[in-house]
């Protein structure tokens, strides 16, 4: 969950450039959230880039396609890093405080910034590291249906988001940061409050958790300085002096870690589980042949990617992206990756869910690799752990309810609200009773 930027950050003034029949965009809007395609194909049509009012009365660069998308992310002259002054003053307090450890981390960043703080994580995230995490993540996919059985048998349905798509990437996600499992709980309540429209909780409960949130890691950075493991969070603890971060860098790194660990894969689990449900001949396929679990997966980063933008960028000089459109300097642009892997120049019916693009020796061997996790120097860290947790714990799901079904109907449920993130707030299911003498692990 990372925010999207202050006013300050975009472009107030007026709309002397760019197609002037465009309709204000408003990422609240829940119509828009639930499908935004149409209004990124219309995009697309235009041009590389198009210039886009908001409902705030700001505007923004849009850039829908492709090849553009990766030809943005790769381009330094699209500047991560905040220009001076952007933002509002707020008043201190924890909660602003930690918002505001938020803003350095290493997405808001550029070269040679970016470079030192992403060299400091990598080596958490590499293939051995990674794989090592299958059994714990089996474990704790295997307790959370635990839970689900449960709690189906109490309450009759579940929402896969809150009981399965949400806790499993914030529990994986405290392994990596090395957070006792006695402190998990609290994590997961923390993260969930963060990740909540604070209209949907009692008045004060979201700064509550961004203040716990801040508390806790201030607390746990001590910890590990005193006392390290082999966890990642230890490593990071080195002393500054050696090239390592400071306590104000090493809270920015914990928030996202914390928050990009979690948000892409719920969001990929949750959309997953929602296309198998609404596509049973796909999840039928699935079940007769788990080797086409990852393609599963990949076909769900493309078809609804977890991530719909990548982080805010600015130009720092006149940018020529062909076709007419030159960004001016200071403009505010958004690679828009779910519109990029949608690019019908690339995907084959790219509006529809077809794991078998993905397959090896099929189409898949011509289809192009999606931009879900972006492109370039930043580039996901968290891609292999991401991929790694959904072709663990879909399979693990489905094994476990066989007659899984939806309670609601898939075209009215409500899509997170924003640019930057998306995926189901709720998927609502419950099970159909199974014949007498069939048993279910899970």
């Amino acid at each position: 969950m990372i925010a999207p930027p202050d006013v300050a950050f975009l472009d107030v003034a007026p709309p002397d450039i760019g197609p002037p029949d465009i309709a204000p965009l408003d990422p609240a809007d829940p119509v828009f959230a639930r499908d935004p395609y149409p209004y990124y194909a219309r995009l697309r049509d235009q041009g590389p880039a198009v210039r886009v009012p908001l409902a705030n009365g700001t505007y923004a660069w849009l850039v829908t396609g492709y090849e553009p998308t990766r030809a943005v992310l790769a381009d330094p002259r699209f500047s991560n890093a905040p220009p001076q002054g952007a933002g509002q003053p707020k008043g201190d307090s924890p909660a602003q405080r930690a918002r505001a450890c938020l803003g350095r981390h290493m997405l808001n960043a550029d070269a040679p910034d970016h470079t030192r703080l992403r060299r400091l994580t990598t080596a958490a995230f590499a293939p051995r590291r990674v794989d090592a995490l299958r059994q714990r993540i089996e474990e704790l996919t295997a307790g959370l249906l635990r839970e689900m059985v449960l709690r189906l048998r109490r309450e009759g349905s579940v929402d896969l988001v809150d009981a399965f798509a949400f806790p499993l990437p914030v529990l994986v996600i405290g392994e990596v940061l090395g957070v006792p499992e006695a402190d998990r709980a609290d994590l997961r309540e923390w993260t969930y409050r963060v990740g909540s429209p604070a209209d949907a909780l009692e008045p004060g409960a979201v700064d509550e958790a961004w203040s716990g949130l801040y508390g806790y890691f201030t607390e746990l950075i001590a910890r590990k300085r005193r006392a390290p493991g082999p966890d990642l969070f230890s490593a990071l603890t080195q002393d500054a002096t050696d090239g390592g971060l400071d306590d104000g860098e090493l809270l920015a790194m914990a928030f996202l870690l914390l928050f990009a660990g979690y948000e892409t894969t719920m969001n990929l689990l949750a959309s997953a589980s929602l296309l198998l449900l609404t596509h049973p001949e796909e999840l039928a396929a699935a079940r007769r042949d788990p080797g086409r679990w990852p393609a599963v997966v990949e076909e769900t980063l493309r078809h609804a990617s977890p991530l719909e933008g990548t982080t805010w960028r600015h130009t720092t000089q006149d940018v020529d992206l062909g076709e007419g459109v030159v960004i001016p300097p200071g403009a505010s642009v958004l690679a828009v990756l779910a519109a990029a892997n949608r690019d019908p120049r690339h995907f084959t019916e790219p509006d529809s869910f077809r794991p078998a693009r993905y397959l090896a020796g099929h189409e898949g061997s011509r289809t192009a690799p999606h931009a879900a996790f972006g492109h370039g120097a930043h580039f996901c860290l968290g891609s292999r752990l991401a991929r790694l947790e959904a072709r663990i714990a879909l399979p693990q799901l489905f094994a476990a309810f066989p007659r899984l079904h939806l309670t609601a109907d898939p075209a009215q449920l409500p899509y997170r609200p924003g640019l930057l993130v998306r995926g189901p707030l709720s998927v609502p299911v419950t099970t159909a009773p199974l014949p007498a003498g069939t048993t279910v692990t899970a």
